[in-house]
């Protein structure tokens, strides 16, 4: 790389002002921020139990970079926007992100990408383990991301409502188990996202190459019997689209006591039962110009596919000349069909931005060659979105930010630059006095009990 020797760089003048810049101040970072999402982890515990999910097999005597400090410095430089390991070759001598990944001696500096590239490639047999020491247990991480939700209430609520999705990640490579998906046009993988709330509470890479619904059933029964072993009487509703109607989840739902709300693809013995109902929502329509709704229910079975009848909602709407139906499934015996499908079913347009938000963390970098590393990046970016999850709950309740997305926390909360002193017995930041949300940042910080 050129060397900069240029001491001055000059500008265009401001009126009669020079504008010159110089690169001569102390030691500066952009992210002085991140100490709220540090403090965070103070509270919740989270990356030192996510460090307890891999197994280090490396001789101690031979360490420089600690699991726990290499672990925290992916996730925390995920959730500052960095989502390249490129990006840690400089990142390594921040004294700031030495101190979020609790580096004891600042002066020395963190894993570089060769390093953190070593640590994601963990085998899945023992013979690669020659060469990589450090693996990793999905069944810990998964039961991880159940317990910090738990944890998270200090008592049980009545209901919880479990939200499956699934969205494609394109790969430009030769990924392991790459496979060309027809409706997303692309080679892609299909990760499965399941969300209570803006809980994260599995991320699931899948191969493309399967039902979008494809392990469904096993993830909601691991995380259905983990929850039910604190709140044995919880009420649990699984919500998803019509991709996720199929006979395995439904029969496993009304065997376990959990409720399902389920979109229902439409097709012509469907429509045809809501004739009369289309017809008065295009009654509706010519009388007011306005978009019409009809709502009705029936009880319904498919010819081959279901092993009973189901109570399905129906809304019949009319709108800018054209019919649009819409169809539910559902395990509820009791409710409105309006209020079912309005409040309930279509408050699972929320989770939609929480899949958002793990692409706004870099969840779509999979580019390493094998299915296991590239899960592991997923659960990366998924540890960086339950921490700012947990920031944006613990630290902004009742502020303007308490729904923010993690971008704009990101942007407004933990991009703020600062002069880092480092002495013997102190780490001191300056932040600049005219940042514009010291309010905000000084609310979150009297919440976390800095």
């Amino acid at each position: 790389m050129t060397q900069c020797t240029q001491e001055l760089f000059e500008f265009a003048a401001h009126f009669s002002r020079r504008v010159v810049a110089e690169f001569s101040a102390e030691r500066l970072t952009s992210d002085g921020g991140a100490l709220l999402v540090r403090q965070v982890d103070r509270r919740i515990g989270l990356l030192r139990r996510f460090a307890a999910c891999f197994v280090d097999g490396r001789d101690p005597e031979r360490i420089e970079h600690r699991l726990l400090e290499m672990v925290s410095q992916r996730v925390y430089g995920l959730a500052l926007g960095y989502e390249d390991l490129n990006d840690h070759e400089q990142l390594r001598h921040d004294p700031l992100l030495g101190v979020l990944a609790g580096k004891r001696d600042l002066d020395l500096p963190l894993a570089g990408k060769s390093t953190l590239n070593r640590l994601e490639l963990t085998p899945a047999d023992a013979a690669a383990a020659r060469y990589h020491k450090i693996s990793y247990a999905d069944e810990k991480i998964d039961a991880l991301l159940v317990d910090l939700f738990l944890e998270a209430h200090a008592t049980a609520p009545e209901r919880i409502v479990l939200d499956l999705d699934s969205t494609d990640v394109p790969l430009h490579g030769h990924q392991g188990s790459r496979f060309f998906h027809g409706y997303y046009d692309s080679y892609c993988y299909l990760p499965l996202y399941i969300f209570a709330g803006d809980h994260l509470l599995c991320a699931r890479l899948r191969a493309a190459d399967q039902d979008g619904a494809a392990g469904a059933v096993a993830e909601v029964e691991r995380i259905v019997a983990q929850i039910r072993e604190r709140w044995p009487q919880l009420e649990i509703l699984l919500r998803a689209d019509s991709g996720f109607c199929r006979e395995e989840l439904m029969r496993w739902c009304e065997d376990h006591r959990v409720d399902y709300l389920l979109g229902l693809a439409r097709n012509e013995r469907l429509t045809g039962l809501i004739a009369a109902q289309m017809a008065e929502a295009k009654q509706q329509y010519a009388a007011s110009g306005q978009a019409a709704r009809v709502f009705t229910e029936f009880d319904y079975c498919t010819r081959k596919s279901w092993s009973r009848s189901r109570r399905v909602l129906a809304k019949a709407e009319f709108t800018a000349d054209k019919e649009n139906p819409r169809f539910l499934v559902t395990s509820l015996s009791a409710g409105d069909p309006r209020a079912l499908y309005e409040d309930l079913y279509c408050a699972r347009g929320e989770m939609e931005n929480r899949v958002k938000e793990q692409l706004s963390l870099f969840s779509d970098r999979l580019s390493t060659e094998t299915m296991r590393a590239n899960q592991l990046r997923v659960y990366f970016s998924a540890m960086a979105y339950t921490l700012l999850e947990a920031l944006r709950r613990l630290a902004l309740g009742g502020t303007e930010w308490a729904r923010a997305q993690v971008d704009t926390l990101r942007l407004r909360l933990l991009k703020i630059a600062a002069q880092v002193r480092v002495s013997a017995r102190r780490i001191g930041l300056r932040y600049s006095a005219a940042y514009p949300w010291k309010h905000l940042f000084a609310h979150a910080c009297s919440a976390l009990r800095c």
